[in-house]
C-alpha cells in the first residue's frame, strides 16, 4: 500500500498553489492558527488533542479524528 502522508514542505507548497492562506485554513477548520504553524514548523510531535486533528486534516499523518462529547469531557473532570 502506499503512503499517502504529504510532508510538512509539501502541505506548504500546497497552500502557496491553491493561495491558501495557512491562518484562513486554521480558521475555516476551527483550530489554532499558532499551532498549526508550529506543526508545520516541526514543533509539535501531534499524538493527541488538537495537534493530532491538525495532522490528520493536513495530511501529514494517518489518524482517525474523534470528536469529545461533552459528556466525556465532564466525566474526565470530575474524575480528576
Amino acid at each position: 500500500m502506499k503512503d499517502t502522508t504529504k510532508t510538512a514542505a509539501q502541505v506548504r507548497r500546497e497552500f502557496e498553489r491553491k493561495g491558501v492562506a495557512i491562518a484562513a485554513w486554521a480558521r475555516d477548520h476551527k483550530v489554532s492558527r499558532s499551532l498549526v504553524y508550529e506543526i508545520l514548523a516541526g514543533r509539535k510531535k501531534c499524538h493527541r488533542g488538537q495537534s493530532h486533528k491538525i495532522a490528520v486534516l493536513l495530511g501529514l499523518k494517518k489518524g482517525e479524528i474523534v470528536e469529545r462529547t461533552d459528556a466525556v469531557n465532564d466525566a474526565e473532570r470530575r474524575a480528576a
